[in-house]
């Protein structure tokens, strides 16, 4: 139990259902799901339509989704993936010629067909019980009566300001009144709202055909973006078999690729061959450890990882006990690695994650997000949609696994997790912000699984991630130890944000409850009945 003493959170306990996410208003809406005779797969799109409004740097109906759920708290898993295609007429020769070498976040290219309406249609016609209008109510009454803008929402809202007054629409959307919203300002979406009761009354066909659909088409061309009727009309989120790894006793599931939770389960094979337990949690050991997996293991997931449709992702080897082998002997626990590229993509902090479990313990471990801070800052001011930046995760050289091509899905960094233990669900988690997503679930499962944290304390322990060559610290990590990782060869930063947010339920079968648990890097909460 956490010390009474200091500031902090204690675990929230229930016995019929759970909601945690990273706002309350969200939270709420799903426990009122819960509570209304509605499962967790409506729940979470409960949920998830919320935070479309009331997080618009994070997420939004023109983004991506992916779920990953256990029907009963069982064995058995299925996962969604949501995210949406290039346009049929990308091409990455013809952006080269323009003399292009990446897809700028601010680019129009950056623009992929949003998955996640699709997504959310698709989940609730097959596991849901309530109608996808029903589970919208709450976000169009958001949208259309207003809701007050909270502490880190205020703050990320603020960091975008400047950005979004340089991409057509972005200020006329997004900026209410000409400027971003204090703390405790009340904000309306109205054009929003309308294409919320679009997609409410006449489902997918609201948002993908008809009005909606011409209204972002025409926007987004006008732009210089090369999207169709027909790109938007052909959206499908389609079902996957989602991958695992054990560790200790336990088994980590994720989705298979094109998102990157593969990553995670690289990063967790290596570390099984390390004593974890006998390393302080807080320690530069652990964290050089932590760090140099993750480094290993991106530098693998970048030259493999890509749309499985389009590209061979070689998933035996990826997840292969002699790469792990060969992984874990790179590593020295006194020097830093010299020789390994580091990570330098996007970095940034957004998404949004719903963990939901129901009194049947159906578990539904739920991410959207429009990718990079307010997506690509491109605003339909016609439909009130803002557009998502995923194809920044393309790569353009010929012959890459991950190049972009028309229909084709990037290189995702959403990923949901579930940590299951003796063929039952246990822990039904997400760690979001970008690139650091598959470090975080690796961080809370071995802060659980090798320290003994309650979920509350695993999301609340201060976090690293090696990125752009710099092994950057939150600042709840102590100077001595950034030292004593400065002198295995680290150069050390220290990041303006906290590293993502974070999310957790753990089902405790044998007591018949659930354990809850909300970051404080955000302004979210657990909530159950």
């Amino acid at each position: 139990m956490r010390d009474l003493h200091l500031p902090g959170r204690s675990t929230v306990h229930a016995r019929n259902g759970m909601c945690a996410t990273s706002h309350p208003l969200a939270a709420l809406a799903a426990v009122d799901v819960l509570r209304r005779g509605g499962n967790a797969y409506d729940a979470a799109v409960a949920a998830s339509a919320v935070l479309c409004v009331v997080e618009p740097m994070s997420t939004g109906v023109g983004g991506d989704c992916f779920v990953l759920a256990a029907p009963g708290g069982g064995n058995r898993l299925i996962g969604l993936n949501g995210s949406g295609r290039a346009p049929r007429a990308a091409d990455a020769a013809a952006l080269r010629a323009e003399g292009m070498e990446t897809i700028s976040i601010d680019s129009i290219h950056s623009v992929t067909v949003p998955g996640a309406v699709d997504a959310w249609e698709r989940l609730i016609a097959a596991h849901g019980t309530m109608a996808l209008g029903d589970l919208l109510a709450p976000a169009i009454a958001h949208a259309e009566e207003g809701f007050p803008v909270s502490p880190r929402v205020a703050r990320d809202w603020k960091l975008g300001e400047a950005r979004l007054r340089r991409q057509a629409g972005g200020a006329d959307v997004l900026l209410p009144g000409g400027a971003a919203p204090a703390c405790g300002d009340i904000v309306r979406f109205p054009r929003l709202a309308r294409t919320l009761r679009a997609i409410a009354e006449k489902g997918r066909a609201g948002f993908y055909e008809g009005e909606v659909a011409q209204s972002m088409v025409a926007f987004l061309r006008a732009h210089g973006g090369v999207h169709t009727l027909d790109d938007f009309a052909a959206t499908e989120a389609t079902w996957v078999e989602p991958v695992r790894t054990s560790y200790r006793g336990y088994q980590l599931a994720e989705l298979p690729p094109n998102g990157h939770g593969v990553t995670a389960l690289m990063m967790l094979k290596t570390l099984e061959g390390f004593d974890l337990a006998a390393l302080d949690p807080s320690g530069a050991d652990r964290i050089h450890l932590e760090a140099e997996a993750a480094r290993l293991a991106f530098d693998v997931r970048d030259g493999h990882v890509a749309d499985p449709d389009f590209a061979a992702v070689p998933m035996d080897h990826l997840l292969s006990d002699r790469l792990a082998d060969e992984m874990r002997a790179r590593i020295d626990m006194e020097r830093a690695m010299t020789g390994i590229a580091p990570f330098t993509g996007p970095i940034y902090r957004d998404t949004v994650y719903v963990s939901v479990v129901d009194r049947d313990l159906n578990a539904v471990s739920f991410i959207n997000s429009i990718y990079f801070q307010f997506g690509s800052g491109f605003a339909d001011p016609g439909t009130g949609v803002n557009f998502q930046n995923r194809g920044a995760g393309f790569r353009l050289e010929e012959g890459h696994p991950n190049v972009l091509q028309g229909g084709k899905r990037p290189l995702h960094t959403i990923i949901p997790a579930m940590l299951m233990q003796d063929g039952r669900a246990v822990m039904c988690y997400g760690v979001m912000g970008g690139a650091y997503q598959p470090v975080g679930h690796v961080h809370v499962a071995t802060n659980i699984v090798d320290y003994g944290m309650d979920v509350q304390e695993a999301i609340d322990h201060a976090r690293s991630f090696h990125v752009a060559g710099r092994l950057e610290l939150e600042r709840g990590i102590d100077d001595h130890v950034a030292d004593q990782l400065a002198a295995k060869g680290h150069p050390i930063g220290r990041p303006d944000n906290p590293w993502g947010g974070g999310q957790a339920i753990w089902i405790d079968h044998a007591r018949g409850a659930l354990i809850g648990g909300s970051d404080p890097r955000k302004d979210g909460a657990a909530l159950g009945w």
